[in-house]
């Protein structure tokens, strides 16, 4: 019999500007995509609903995902980052595949948010794959793959644009959370 609990979480979206946070929100919880460019400032907070089940324990939890969109700019950043990452469960950490700097400033906006809640569940989504084709690489798999390991994390690469692995990248962060709360924060959902 499988048992149904709820779990509402705070997930930001970290990164440097114009990686493409807004966007990959829009497709997670609209799918829908916008060429249009549009600087986040401060944040922004969307919600969606995302399944989670827990089969060795016969468990589905029903999370209500409040994910907040953090500007890019760093010197903001640390000014508000009590206010913006208080409460987070997780992060969902954005670079540009097109921009090996925006994967080297992960490790400070990953350390920012852990500096205000402690070490909690971390996904890289490398961003933009769908113009892979279209630059020269100037990072590997191998640079992704260290840069992610410093906070034991999954990455994929995605694309806001076709929808590449966007859904994925969010599931396997709301499946981390779980993981790591179970014994706290699950609300029984009566019949």
């Amino acid at each position: 019999m499988v048992s149904e609990y709820q779990m509402k979480t705070k997930v930001c979206l970290v990164g440097e500007a114009a990686v493409g946070k807004t966007s990959l929100i829009r497709r997670f919880v609209q799918d829908v995509f916008d060429d249009a460019y549009i600087t986040t400032l401060g944040a922004k907070v969307s919600k969606k609903e995302i399944q989670v089940e827990v089969p060795e324990k016969d468990l589905l939890i029903q999370m209500d995902m409040v994910i907040w969109d953090i500007m890019g700019e760093k010197g903001l950043r640390d000014l508000l980052r009590e206010a913006f990452f208080g409460g987070a469960k997780g992060i969902l950490a954005v670079c540009d595949l097109t921009r090996y700097s925006s994967l080297k400033e992960l490790d400070d906006w990953v350390q920012s948010v852990f500096k205000v809640v402690g070490e909690i569940s971390v996904v890289y989504a490398v961003n933009k794959v769908d113009l892979r084709e279209e630059v020269m690489l100037l990072f590997g798999e191998q640079d992704i793959e260290m840069s992610a390991q410093a906070f034991d994390a999954t990455y994929f690469f995605t694309s806001a644009k076709t929808g590449e692995h966007v859904q994925l990248a969010f599931q396997r962060l709301a499946e981390d959370i779980v993981r790591r709360n179970l014994s706290t924060d699950l609300i029984k959902v009566e019949p």
